[in-house]
């Protein structure tokens, strides 16, 4: 009886021990495994992540408060799971509903506080490079074939039963190891120089020969540098001082050969301005996402310039793609941040704090309590340091894909992914940090093997690093800095001036004390008039040899400043001063510098023109002619165009008024010698397209606009790019100077020189018997410049052109 009395007493308790019993019976494996991979791993497990909602690891479904541990009630995903709305429930696509009582087991899983073993997880398997460097032996050579690099890829062809591939022949090589270490095509005569030389070591030769040509070395690297280092000449941040050039850093270090190691250490721990550029980012103007603040970019930006990882996944939640996880994100951002940095998960902020640290403490840590200078001195240290492969693995791949194509691993920014030949990888980051991290040398290492001085091959293309088969270099497009500055060189039409703040030459570096100019400023009228077009020339004769003829201009609002009729400069402001070396563009006699300038403002007192002009003559001695009283000026009729080349008597020409502009004065001064000086330096070369602020035809060609990081550049033609090579008046003005520089060349007396001289000049070899007798029919006994005009459009259009094979 008492028995039976205790059993009805607790009988009421029964249902609830029940489900008491069910809740803790719950089985993380056994049940709730089975039902995540059955109904959402095809979507958000894996590699994919649809909606950005990950059910890889508990941290990934906690990310974006789609569940709330402890109360299914308020989760998210079991709303979606039970959304009568068959376009709103999850599974979604046609996918059949989760049963009521598998959403009942996930709601006791939820209740039950989302236990999840720390073991599993739904990512696939993760290749997870090693940091130390790693010093694989060199197989045996094969053959005579005993270069190192020849060695580990002969040995991997072996491997895959892949035969060697084919020797470029001369042509070929002169034209893809010109471009790849200078990027310019060699002369017509350094083509037939090296076609003609019999000696078995040229090749070793024109590799050293171009590599010292520092310069050409420089100016050609400077486009990847810039890309790699988000630096530019003018864009996004520069008008409102929130962005800062690293140009005559950059240019110096690429010039004297710097290690690379002392570059990193330069470019992370600035010892001066001169450098901070890279670290200080970009200042966007307005409100911006959490992940465009300085400390976030600067977390991006060194960990992919000399990492190759993407923390740009990870700056606002942990990545998809790889396993950079928000706190290792933060962690860099910290170490630059000068305050205390609160996590932010989607631009939300968590209440986390940040902690100053980088990613590999196996070989060190940061101190996140020393001050910030301190801190990016540890981090360049960490960076460098000699138990570090990954910084020296990320650039040697980055420079075997600059040559060769394609990177050992692939894409260039994914360093987590597993090379196509460990080995190769591994021995080219050792060799080049035992070698001082001279990256010269291991371009000319890359260059002077038979792997790189082979046939390229299409084959070889594919995505995926899993799917990618070595068979030998890949076909590389000019990029547009190369296209432009071989039609530049080709045609003499290069401009006159540039707009990188660098000394080109190896001359001293500070010039500027040998120019002493003080701004005069002139116009047609003091005070001038407002919304006002005026014309100012100049007329001088050169009775002698000149070593160095140098122009700065400026006027405002706009200007075009044309030598004896040819247009050499325009800009758009008395600030916009714009500096060039007239080298070959003077006559030897008269000349005449006539200029156009514009005030498009009501505002009388804001119209000024001026315009130095230096000449250092070889005698040793030097002019300066300077806008003044002595120029003569004349308003611009609305009904004259055409203008520069028409008869000065045309126009109502007076003296200049010389008229004064403190503000402008004062900025011209500051520059004008400077500019001069910068141009001296360069005055024995015509500028390279890396030099020059983009302009549409580089644009279309793929010149990026450097506001972010840019590694890699398309390999495809796009629909603008055809456009703009079949329309552009600028490209068209190229070729036409070029159609009269070859027709008026003394060397190219008859049609077969000139189809030589082109094809010399432009694809590195000479005609085929049946291209000349074809064009030599084209073009007829006497080609007119419309003719040869035709051609060069024709030959810059091809494949063979525009494609380094």
């Amino acid at each position: 009886m008492k028995a039976l009395t205790y059993f009805l007493s607790i009988s009421h308790l029964l249902p609830a021990l029940a489900t008491a019993q069910a809740e803790r019976n719950v089985d993380f494996f056994h049940d709730v495994v089975p039902i995540l991979k059955q109904h959402c791993y095809e979507c958000h497990g894996g590699s994919k992540s649809k909606g950005g909602f990950s059910i890889n690891t508990l941290d990934k479904i906690l990310e974006d408060d789609s569940a709330v541990p402890g109360d299914a009630d308020q989760s998210y995903f079991i709303e979606l799971l039970e959304d009568p709305d068959p376009d709103y429930r999850m599974p979604y696509d046609g996918n059949p509903p989760v049963p009521p009582e598998e959403i009942e087991i996930l709601k006791r899983w939820v209740n039950q506080g989302m236990p999840w073993d720390p073991s599993f997880s739904f990512a696939e398997p993760r290749y997870e490079p090693p940091l130390h460097p790693r010093h694989p032996e060199l197989p045996r050579a094969l053959g005579t074939r005993d270069h190192p690099i020849d060695r580990i890829v002969d040995a991997y062809l072996a491997n895959k039963e892949i035969p060697l591939p084919e020797p470029l022949n001369d042509e070929a090589f002169l034209r893809r190891v010109s471009l790849d270490i200078t990027g310019l095509l060699p002369s017509p005569q350094e083509t037939r120089q090296f076609l003609a030389d019999r000696s078995p070591h040229k090749r070793d030769r024109l590799i050293d020969n171009l590599l010292s040509r520092n310069v050409e070395y420089t100016e050609h690297w400077l486009t990847f540098w810039n890309d790699l280092l988000r630096n530019d000449y003018a864009g996004t941040g520069f008008i409102t001082g929130g962005r800062k050039q690293i140009s005559g850093w950059l240019y110096d270090s690429l010039k004297h050969n710097a290690p690379f190691d002392r570059m990193v250490r330069e470019l992370i721990a600035p010892p001066s301005k001169e450098s901070s550029g890279f670290i200080d980012g970009i200042e966007w103007r307005g409100t911006v996402s959490v992940a465009q603040s300085l400390p976030v970019q600067f977390s991006q930006n060194v960990s992919q310039s000399f990492l190759g990882i993407n923390m740009k996944c990870a700056s606002c939640h942990d990545s998809f793609v790889d396993r950079w996880t928000l706190a290792e994100a933060y962690g860099l951002a910290a170490i630059y941040s000068e305050d205390p940095l609160e996590l932010y998960r989607c631009d939300k902020p968590t209440g986390d704090q940040a902690v100053a640290a980088w990613p590999f403490p196996e070989i060190g840590q940061i101190d996140p309590e020393a001050p910030k200078e301190q801190r990016l001195q540890q981090l360049a240290e960490l960076f460098v340091h000699p138990d570090n492969g990954r910084v020296t693995r990320t650039i040697v791949n980055r420079l075997w894909a600059q040559l060769m194509g394609r990177g050992i691993v692939h894409p260039l920014d994914a360093m987590e992914t597993e090379p196509w030949n460990a080995n190769l990888l591994d021995w080219l980051a050792v060799d080049f940090q035992k070698n001082g991290y001279n990256i010269k040398r291991t371009l000319k290492l890359i260059a002077s093997s038979q792997a790189y001085q082979s046939q390229s091959s299409a084959s070889s293309q594919s995505d995926s690093n899993a799917k990618y088969t070595y068979h030998g270099p890949l076909p590389k497009r000019l990029t547009a800095e190369q296209f432009v500055d071989a039609v530049w060189k080709f045609t003499d039409s290069a401009p006159i001036g540039f707009d990188a703040p660098v000394y080109r030459s190896d001359r001293a570096d500070d010039q500027d004390s040998r120019f002493s100019v003080t701004s005069s400023w002139i116009w047609l009228s003091d005070p001038p008039e407002p919304n006002q077009e005026i014309w100012a020339r100049r007329e001088f004769n050169i009775s002698k040899p000149v070593a160095f003829a140098g122009i700065v201009t400026a006027a405002g609002d706009a200007f075009a400043v044309y030598l004896n009729g040819q247009l050499i400069q325009q800009g758009s402001g008395a600030n916009d001063l714009q500096a060039g070396s007239l080298g070959p563009k003077l006559l030897a006699g008269k000349n005449e510098i006539r200029i156009r300038a514009a005030n498009f403002g009501r505002n009388r007192s804001e119209a000024a023109l001026f315009c130095a002009l230096w000449l250092d003559y070889e005698d040793g001695k030097s002019q300066l002619i300077l806008s003044d009283e002595n120029w003569q000026v004349a308003p611009h009729p609305p009904q004259l165009e055409g203008h520069a080349n028409r008869s000065p008597k045309a126009l109502p020409w007076r003296n200049a008024q010389p008229v004064a502009h403190e503000k402008w004065e004062k900025i011209a001064n500051r520059r004008v010698n400077s500019l001069l000086a910068i141009q001296y330096a360069g005055s024995d070369r015509p500028p390279r397209a890396s030099l020059l602020k983009t302009d549409s035809l580089m644009r279309s060609l793929g010149r990026p606009n450097r506001d972010q990081i840019v590694t890699s550049r398309p390999n495809e033609l796009t629909t603008l790019e055809a456009v703009d090579l079949s329309t552009s008046q600028q490209l068209i003005d190229y070729l036409q100077r070029g159609a009269d520089k070859v027709i008026q060349n003394p060397d190219t007396q008859n049609t077969a020189q000139i189809i030589d001289e082109i094809y010399l000049g432009l694809l590195t070899r000479y005609p085929t018997r049946q291209e000349r007798r074809l064009l030599k029919d084209a073009l007829g006994r006497r080609p007119t410049p419309a003719a040869v005009t035709d051609l060069l459009w024709a030959i810059t259009a091809t494949p063979e052109f525009f494609i380094i094979r």
